[in-house]
């Protein structure tokens, strides 16, 4: 029942550096010098000598600005970048931008992959700051190449993605901006796939931003920050941002009935929806909601051929909310003989956690699993159902491993 910019602009200094006729002082101009610019121990494959050759053939004859240049240094940056040699990657990957800028002009398709393998080794390095402002880039370029179709639709959620990863890695503030950035490109993505559907609201090729608009009314309705709603005096302006997600949060749990609904047009299975109403009613606090959507999901599951697998699978035991892929709450769990932390709790009927304990006594993780059980105490879960009816679950044991 699973469903799946602190931003540095490089324009304007690219621009400056055109117009001055200087040229890049970061970007080597040889793959040579890119080289030997990172002291490593290594072993040159054939591969990387057969590319690093291709190039100084290239520039030989056509100088260090040659177009013919961007495909062989796409092709030694990804091979350094396969062996983990990700300075000089991201060195090549760069120039190999420049370069495509110069020939094609500053939002030309063909830095795409450039920028793809650029950001690739910017978060293996797990320089986040900087993936956030290539992130951006890629995507003002993909978007200006795209005026339509699957292309545009692509950068739209992979950027709306971005923004979810950078909101759980908390960069930027205040962090509702990112989910305020999820909200519109996700119904910007969904805006032009039903215009390429002709309107048509059962095309499954709505599901993917539909859940990604799902995903993101969950954050927004679960969120909480210091300040958020805080009273401004008569002299004070609350930001625009700020009152437009405090708008959000009211329209928030019609908005997601409405989603739930529309994905319910794409895939017409009235257990799945009716969980996924309970889930999103108990997220809200709604246990009456919930309730009674879970009761209508179990006796339509009671009523297929493979009925007690379906309900063993769905109301067997507690599962944490929210019930999407990579919006949970807390890490896969695993087994108590290879798990770093062990925790042990009941779930109440209207799926809260009581006497949480920890049972390992594994000090090298005490940090993690402070951390751990603070989440865990936040956790919503889909309680244990039978009969219609909520249960308690006593001395449920979770293990984890340390991330």
């Amino acid at each position: 029942m699973r469903w799946e910019l602190n931003r540095i602009s490089i324009v304007n200094l690219l621009s400056s550096i055109l117009m001055t006729g200087l040229a890049l002082h970061s970007l080597p101009n040889s793959a040579d010098e890119t080289l030997a610019n990172e002291p490593a121990v290594y072993t040159i494959s054939q591969e990387e000598q057969a590319y690093t050759r291709a190039i100084e053939a290239i520039e030989s004859s056509g100088g260090a600005y040659a177009g013919k240049l961007s495909e062989p240094l796409l092709s030694l940056a990804l091979t350094l970048q396969s062996q983990e040699r990700h300075t000089q990657a991201i060195a090549l990957f760069r120039r190999g931008i420049h370069l495509t800028r110069v020939n094609e002009g500053l939002y030309c398709v063909q830095q795409v992959p450039l920028l793809q393998g650029e950001i690739a080794s910017h978060l293996a390095v797990q320089d986040y700051a900087m993936v956030d402002e290539r992130q951006d880039y890629l995507y003002r370029v993909q978007t200006r190449s795209s005026a339509a179709g699957d292309g545009l639709t692509d950068a739209l959620m992979q950027q709306a993605q971005w923004q979810y990863d950078a909101y759980q890695l908390g960069l930027g503030a205040p962090k509702y901006l990112r989910l305020l950035n999820m909200h519109e490109l996700y119904r910007q993505a969904w805006g032009h796939v039903a215009a390429e559907q002709n309107g048509e609201k059962t095309s499954v090729k709505l599901l993917p931003p539909l859940l990604g608009m799902l995903k993101t009314q969950y954050l927004i309705a679960g969120y909480s920050e210091q300040g958020l709603d805080r009273a401004f005096s008569d002299d004070e302006r609350p930001p625009e941002a700020l009152l437009q997600f405090n708008a959000y949060r009211v329209q928030s749990y019609r908005q997601g009935n409405n989603i739930i609904e529309a994905i319910a047009r794409i895939e017409p299975n009235i257990a799945q929806t009716q969980v996924m109403l309970g889930d999103w009613s108990l997220w809200n606090g709604r246990s009456k909601d919930a309730w009674q959507a879970y009761r209508r999901a179990e006796t339509e599951l009671a009523g297929e051929d493979d009925a007690q697998v379906q309900l063993q699978k769905v109301f067997s035991q507690p599962i944490a909310l929210p019930d999407i892929p990579r919006l949970a709450q807390l890490p896969p769990a695993v087994d108590t003989k290879e798990a770093d932390i062990v925790l042990e709790f009941t779930v109440d009927k209207k799926g809260r956690v009581q006497d949480l304990e920890r049972l390992d006594d594994n000090e090298e993780s005490a940090k993690q699993a402070k951390q751990l059980m603070k989440q865990v105490r936040k956790t919503i879960f889909r309680p244990r159902f039978t009969n219609g009816q909520p249960q308690e679950t006593e001395k449920m044991v979770k293990a984890f491993n340390v991330q």
